[in-house]
């Protein structure tokens, strides 16, 4: 034991580590198809090696730690969050908004009943609405009271106890509501109304809609014959499908293929388009012939787009089309990707900023297509660090600024600020995808990590203390955080229905994003059948990652006023 307290005053870091591996293999376990999450699983071991002794963290680890986190989802969400501050979105920001605000006001109802301390609340905040980065934002603004060392490392543990207690049973609560408890208070049969919701995405007029559908695309070589004297525009109206002539070579000539070009006998085309409507194109054009060198210098490509064009934003697929207009000619759309779940492909299904649409058709077309798209995600990507860099650091300046509201300093502290700049620096890499590059694998790490790092370094500093509080107040943090998941995720439910005319499929799926719980869209699309839920998900996502992450410093300014 003493080779053990040894190791933890000459290098806790260790411990840190272990903490966050040990967590973070727990948290993958699945059983029954559920898992409870990395985050949960790494405080509760790290309070648990706490136990064995007194660590000691330096305050800068864990501000870099919060900070490379939470700027990441704001880096994340921004595109997102400013594209929905607009009309054809409202439903699903208010539903995020209510949720927040519900839910605030109970913890504070709560607070000022029970008596609960500051680090309490806070921490009742974070987990019941299964917000981690709540711990950050109300640690950061407790740090800016000025209080004796003794009592922020209480409320800092009170704060990890309180998360401890409620995040387990609010995730759990979330997954159940979702694909449960909301179609019934909706009064509605979730796979029907899926199906419902698929026949009308299904529907409308096809014809310019097809202008981004996909099936299978290939290319063939034709002599042409039949097709002599007409313009490439008729042949491709003839066949149809969207079927594009690509190259065109008469004698040893390349002819471009534009669509007033009148075709001569003899004259060597490329066809691209979806393999039913190829396959019958010989009696309107002429034989087939083979041309593997014609084909070969045709370069076809496959690639996935950032949907980053404002205009794009909550439009059908039918409205997209027209607004990219013959810049989508020879490009089909293969799949429409959300939060990193398949959104059902159909006329009406709308296309949101920061989806990812797979795009398949010749480098050139599909090149010509992304400019009026978003850019293309390129896997060998650099991160930009300086731009990270100074980002975050921006970012923790501007949390430095505080407004006082009676004898209290409302501040949005480190995390607040970095979580600001990340949805700003966000926004600008949307408008110019040349600077701030940052590859969904590196957020990816640098959000496990960040988020990894800091929640080990709270349970281990902190456990001792945290290990008493929730032994002393285990379960009037569970009533309490009942309640807090549940009635803002009923009153959201209810509104966006009732008030607000909102589809109960994307409901569902919104309801999820504005929990900011993945795990739950995927609960209610196997009640579904159908991934119908996952057309919901970004826009409440985006939103309340930002307004759940402010709730920490409100939690610490309305708490320590009483």
């Amino acid at each position: 034991m003493e080779t053990v307290r040894w190791i933890i005053m000459t290098a806790p870091e260790i411990f840190l580590l272990l903490a966050i591996a040990i967590g973070t293999i727990l948290g993958r376990i699945k059983i029954g198809g559920f898992s409870i999450g990395t985050t949960a699983c790494i405080l509760i071991v790290a309070v648990l090696i706490g136990q064995l002794g007194s660590f000691s963290f330096p305050p800068i680890l864990r501000t870099i730690m919060f900070s490379l986190f939470v700027f990441t989802i704001g880096y994340r969400s921004g595109p997102e969050f400013f594209a929905s501050l607009s009309m054809r979105t409202l439903a699903q920001v208010v539903l995020a908004l209510v949720i927040g605000g519900t839910g605030i006001v109970l913890v504070l109802i709560f607070a000022y009943a029970f008596k609960l301390d500051t680090g309490t609340a806070a921490g009742l905040t974070a987990g019941a609405l299964t917000q981690s980065s709540v711990i950050g934002t109300a640690s950061g603004a407790l740090a800016q009271l000025d209080l004796p060392a003794d009592v922020l490392k209480h409320q800092e543990a009170n704060i990890a106890a309180g998360y401890a207690v409620t995040y387990v049973l609010g995730y759990i609560l979330t997954l159940l509501f979702v694909p449960f408890i909301a179609p019934r208070l909706m009064r509605v049969d979730l796979k029907t109304e899926a199906a419902k919701l698929e026949a009308e995405l299904a529907g409308g007029a096809p014809a310019r809609t097809d202008n981004l559908s996909y099936r299978k695309f290939q290319a063939r070589a034709y002599r042409v014959s039949a097709a002599a004297g007409r313009t490439i525009e008729a042949i491709e109206t003839e066949i149809g499908q969207r079927t594009v002539i690509e190259r065109i070579v008469r004698g040893d000539a390349d002819v471009a293929p534009h669509r007033d070009v009148v075709l001569e006998n003899g004259d060597d085309i490329v066809l691209t388009g979806p393999t039913a409507a190829i396959v019958v194109a010989k009696p309107v054009i002429g034989a087939e012939i083979d041309a593997n060198e014609l084909l070969h210098s045709l370069p076809g490509n496959v690639i996935d787009v950032l949907v980053e064009n404002r205009k794009l934003h909550g439009r059908s697929i039918r409205k997209v089309a027209d607004i990219v207009g013959d810049n989508a000619r020879g490009v089909f759309l293969r799949t429409l990707t959300r939060m990193g779940r398949e959104v059902p492909l159909g006329p009406d299904t709308r296309v949101y900023i920061g989806d990812i649409m797979t795009l398949v058709g010749s480098t050139g077309n599909i090149a010509r297509a992304t400019t009026q798209v978003g850019h293309a995600l390129n896997a060998s990507d650099r991160t930009d660090i300086a731009f990270l860099a100074v980002g975050i650091a921006a970012g923790l300046l501007a949390g430095l600024a505080s407004v006082k509201i009676g004898a209290v300093a409302l501040t949005l502290g480190g995390g607040g600020g970095a979580l600001i700049a990340g949805l700003v620096c966000g926004w600008l890499r949307s408008r110019r995808p040349t600077m701030g590059a940052l590859p969904p694998a590196a957020q990816q790490m640098l959000s496990d990590l960040g988020l990894g790092g800091f929640i080990a370094a709270i349970g281990l500093g902190n456990g001792l203390a945290a290990w008493s509080a929730i032994q002393a107040h285990g379960l009037l943090l569970i009533g309490m955080g009942i309640v807090v998941t549940l009635v803002p995720l009923a009153v959201g439910t209810l509104v966006v229905y009732h008030l607000l005319r909102m589809n109960p499929v994307v409901t569902c799926g919104a309801l999820a994003g504005a929990m900011t719980v993945d795990a739950a869209v995927t609960g209610a699309c196997d009640v579904a059948e159908s991934q119908t839920p996952v057309l919901g998900v970004a826009v409440p996502y985006a939103v309340g990652n930002v307004v759940l992450t402010v709730l920490g410093p409100i939690v610490v300014a309305a708490t320590s006023t009483g």
